[in-house]
Formats: C-alpha cells, structure tokens, sequence
C-alpha cells in the first residue's frame, strides 16, 4: 500500500494534469497568453505581436476556434485580447460573443495580429506576446506547460520572471515519480473516496460527445459511425459505441464547439481518448461506479506518465499515449490484473508507435478512432495472455522500459520527423 503522503502528491499530480479545457489547448494557450498580456496593458491594444515555438504553431494552425465558426490563430489572438480572461485558465474565451468574434473580425482585418515563428532557442511550448498600445506595451510569456507563465512585463517593469528557472508545471509532474506498478497500485488500492473527483471526466466528456451527436462539427466521424453504417458496417456493439463517442467528442472539440472537455497533460483529445472508451465500456458492461472510478485513474495516470517522459508535444500523436492509458482502464474492467495491463501496454506500444503529429484539426478524430479500436485489441490480447514479445521491434520484457523505448522515439527519434511535418504543413 503506498503511503499517504505519496497518494497526497499523485493525487495533486492528477488534478494539476487532469483540467477542463475549452478549444484546442495550444490555440486557446496562445488566447490565454494574449489575454494576460492585455490585461497587465490596462487596455484594448492597437496591434498583437505573437512568437510562437514550431510545435504550437503546427497544433493551432487548423483547428476551430469554440464560438467562432472559425480556424487557426488570429481569431484566438483577437478573441484573447477583447473578452479572454486569464483567471479562467484554459477556459479563457467562454465569455465569447457574436459581437466579440465581428470585432475580432475587424482587428484581423486591420492587420492588428501578426503571428510568427520564435527565432532561436527556445522550450518545445513557447508563447510569447506583445500587446502594444501608444507607447505602453506589455508582455506574456509562456513555457513548459500550456498555463505556466515564466514572463510579465510592463514597458520596463518586470512583474515576474521565472524565464532562466526549471520552475515549470510540467518539470513538478516529472517530480513525481512514477511506474507502471505505481500507478497500478495507486487506482487499484486507494481509498476510493480519495479519487472519486475523476468521475467530473466523465461528466464532461460525455456531455461533449452527445452533444457532438445531435449535430455537424467537423467529419461528423462519431455521428457517421453510429448511423447507417452501424447498421450496414459495424453492427451495434460495445466496439462501435466506444469508437462514435470518443470521435464525436473530438469532432466537436476539433470543430470549435463552445463545450470544455476534460483535458489530460494539456491535452483535450487526450483527456477524451483517455476517458470515454473507459466510460463506455463500463456502461456496457454494467461495471460498478467503483470500478469505473479506478478504471479512469489508471488510464489517466498511465497518461500521465507516459508524457512525463515524452514531453508535452512532440512529433508522437497523443492519440497513441491517451489509447494506452484507456487500454490499461478497459482490461482493469475485463478483469485483468496487473500482469494484463503491462501486456496491453505492451501491444500498445507494438502497434501504435510512430503515428505522426500533424497538428489540431478536425481529422484528429479519425486518428483517435483508429487508437481506441488498438486499445480494445490490445485489451482482448492481454486478457487472453497474447502480448508481443522482446523479440518483436522495440518491446521490452519489462514494460517501463518499452514505454522509454516509446516516448525516446516520440521525444528525440522524431525530431527530424516533426520539422518535416511543419515545413510540409506551412508550404501547402
């Protein structure tokens, strides 16, 4: 059994990762920065300056923007500076208007915006704005993690600087040691009423789903998936249902609805990939709230500590870290124990390793179809005692090891992969 005071610090952990997110996280990151700045300015700036790391670039570039009816960065910037407020967190534009987003228009219009590339060294998350008014100007930074400011200024008055320190969100979360027999025995053993909170994921990212349902938001994958084609394809089954809600959910997150979602690790899609398969499968299966309580702790925690070591973003879609977590939660409810949840990693990591990061857009809920089928495959596998072995690829008999051998692929292997991506993606 761990020790209080080691629960204490997971749980904080989880609740630190585990946020409601409104929109895309990176553009909506970029909102949240624009609207500190602005407020430190005391007023609506005459013109925008934005420097942004190659990696938010290419996650804000073609996604929807909740309210808008619109894609990509300036309406995020514009939105940020007229009605975002930063005390809301990722949440910053859910006092979006009509009017706000005709003004937001206009600002654009007027080429008041302008949004680049930061030049030279800089952290994988890096936001930088400028808002300008007259001669007064102030300055956000932000780093390491979608909410973690590091820089404010006003003209020459420096507010808070914590550019040259590691004092970083996402360096707190590494503080926390973990494994996979930790996590394990973290959502298996705790008191349940310490871990009840995460049932509020549920809340959410059901909601977003069903509502994703009634409507047209982005491929329209999850409503696709359960209509005709259920009948003429699929069949109607738990498999099917998991697939629809978990696209749904990220066709309208992708597709800019005015709905939070739950995020995980900064992450919207991976809060919904980490959670609804999860939830769906226990209503199928008529799994005590109980067990659905632990299920979601293990597949959030387990997607908590694969990005520990991979990084908030990388050339790794996190569809491939999010499915993990939600194959270890659905083979918990299969009954498996702890020797079957490694082994799903383990399929896991076999299969889905090298999906590509191609930013935000509407067809991310094809690629978190795509992972939620391999989760429930790598699930059936380990429940029948298949797991890919040592001998195969990059798997490892001992599963911390083959999730490294994973995230040392997403983080460093695919460095070359990522700049590919985004010269491709900004030369169309």
């Amino acid at each position: 059994m761990l020790s209080t005071e080691t629960r204490k610090e997971i749980i904080e952990l989880i609740k630190r990762e585990v946020v409601p997110a409104m929109g895309c996280t990176e553009p909506v990151a970029v909102s949240l920065c624009t609207a500190k700045a602005v407020e430190i300015l005391g007023c609506v700036p005459q013109h925008v300056e934005v420097r942004l790391s190659p990696n938010v670039l290419k996650n804000a570039m073609g996604v929807g923007i909740p309210g808008t009816g619109m894609i990509g960065l300036p309406i995020a910037v514009a939105l940020g500076a007229l009605v975002g407020r930063s005390e809301y967190g990722l949440e910053v534009l859910k006092d979006t208007t009509p009017q706000a987003v005709e003004q937001g228009r206009h600002m654009i219009e007027e080429n008041r915006i302008n949004v680049s590339l930061k030049e030279g060294q800089c952290d994988i998350l890096h936001i930088e704005v400028e808002a300008v008014s007259g001669s007064d100007k102030a300055v956000a930074v932000i780093s390491g993690s979608h909410t973690n400011f590091v820089l404010l200024q006003h003209n020459n008055e420096v507010l808070l600087d914590n550019s040259k320190t590691k004092d970083t969100v996402s360096d707190a979360a590494a503080d926390v040691e973990l494994s996979m027999q930790k996590v394990w025995e973290f959502a298996t053993e705790s008191p349940i009423e310490e871990l009840s909170f995460i049932l509020e994921a549920r809340r959410l990212n059901k909601n977003v789903a069903e509502e994703s349902l009634k409507g047209e938001w982005g491929h329209s994958l999850g409503r696709i998936i359960s209509g005709e084609a259920r009948n003429k394809v699929f069949g109607d089954t738990v498999f099917t249902r998991m697939v629809s809600y978990t696209s749904a959910a990220c066709d309208a997150r992708m597709g800019g609805a005015q709905i939070p979602v739950m995020s995980n690790s900064g992450s919207g899609n991976q809060g919904i990939a980490s959670t609804l398969p999860v939830v769906v499968y226990a209503e199928e299966t008529k799994a005590s709230e109980e067990r659905l309580v632990r299920a979601l702790i293990l597949s959030h925690l387990t997607v908590i500590y694969i990005k520990q070591s991979l990084g908030r973003l990388s050339a790794l879609c996190g569809c491939v870290v999010a499915s993990t977590g939600s194959s270890c939660g659905i083979t918990y409810l299969m009954g498996g124990g702890y020797n079957e949840v490694a082994m799903a990693v383990k399929n896991m990591v076999a299969n889905l390793t090298g999906v590509i990061c191609d930013g935000a857009k509407p067809s991310c809920a094809l690629k978190l179809a795509s992972a939620v089928s391999t989760a429930l495959f790598s699930s059936v596998m380990a429940m029948e005692h298949h797991c890919v072995t040592s001998l195969e690829g990059i798997v490892d008999d001992d599963v911390d090891k083959s999730i490294r051998n994973l995230t040392s692929i997403g983080s460093q292997g695919m460095q070359q992969t990522d700049k590919m991506i985004l010269s491709i993606m900004t030369n169309k």
